[in-house]
């Protein structure tokens, strides 16, 4: 069975959707555990930078590696630049900028509940640039069921007060980006691989945050120990195969027909946050939970 046959079938959809998600998922608590043992606070975005671009420029050579591995051309294509570097733009330097700062300023699960809107962002998004993913009443009903599960996971515990910070708003922000970038990725996948866009997408992208971080926190100040090496080098084969698997699944499938897999990313992230950062599901998470999944199964429902 040959990429286009596996990627189109539905058992072939739901193994690369699932494994890409459950990847994402896994992101936030070892970003989180990662922010921890290497002394990156809140406030301290040159270190975040420069940890995003050690993983994305590791993440891009695992995949140039994998490349010539099997005997792929990695090298440059000639006219190419203008479309992997708006797809590196917002798929990997704008999307993780926000992302990074944000999740350093939130619990695991809240971010993970946040990346649910992924989604909508990519529904919304299609209707503008596919005549044939319109918007209908199934997308505005999902929708708001989706922001209001944002809007009630960042709820203070006891009140009814929102507590929604400048760190929820730039997870939202990631969100739109990175909904933005697959639907650029999957633009670019009808003429280039998705082995090329991928890693030179990340490259860029990555290479971008690397000098930044470097100009600004210089090229080494962290003391890795090799539990933070083996982190790092997790998150980098999480982001390669991950982005890998989704971007294919994006480029033979329309937007509507799989977006609703990214409802596991939230699910997969909330339940793992809570394993490994002992952070507790309290009733109100599960809520907020449930009416994002909801949101996402209703927008991507057949007629059937």
């Amino acid at each position: 069975m040959n990429a286009e046959k596996f990627f189109k079938h539905p058992v072939g959809i739901m193994l690369a959707a699932t494994m890409a998600t459950l990847l994402w998922g896994s992101a936030f608590p070892f970003i989180k555990l990662s922010y921890g043992k290497l002394g990156i606070g809140k406030d301290n975005w040159p270190e975040q930078l420069l940890f995003a671009g050690y993983r994305f420029v590791m993440a891009a050579l695992l995949i140039f590696g994998f490349m010539m591995l099997i005997r792929k051309k990695a090298g440059y294509q000639s006219g190419t630049l203008l479309k992997i570097g708006k797809i590196g733009l917002f798929q990997t330097f704008l999307q993780y900028v926000f992302f990074y700062y944000g999740l350093s300023g939130s619990s695991g699960i809240q971010g993970s509940i946040i990346a649910g809107t992924t989604s909508f962002f990519q529904l919304l998004l299609a209707h503008f640039m596919y005549k044939n993913d319109r918007i209908n009443r199934k997308i505005v009903i999902g929708t708001l069921l989706g922001f209001a599960g944002v809007i009630i996971v960042n709820m203070t515990k006891g009140t009814l007060s929102l507590n929604i910070g400048i760190a929820e708003i730039c997870l939202l922000i990631a969100m739109f980006f990175g909904a933005l970038g697959n639907v650029f990725s999957k633009n670019a996948a009808q003429e280039l691989d998705v082995l090329y866009i991928t890693s030179w997408q990340m490259l860029i992208g990555g290479g971008a945050m690397l000098l930044l971080g470097v100009a600004f926190a210089g090229i080494m100040p962290f003391t890795f120990t090799w539990e933070t090496i083996l982190m790092l080098l997790y998150l980098a084969f999480l982001s390669a195969l991950g982005f890998v698997l989704w971007n294919n699944v994006m480029k033979y499938n329309k937007v509507g027909k799989i977006s609703m897999y990214l409802f596991l990313v939230p699910v997969f992230g909330v339940i793992l946050s809570a394993l490994m950062l002992s952070e507790e599901i309290h009733l109100i998470v599960l809520l907020a939970l449930g009416l994002v999944v909801s949101g996402i199964v209703i927008v991507n429902r057949s007629k059937a």
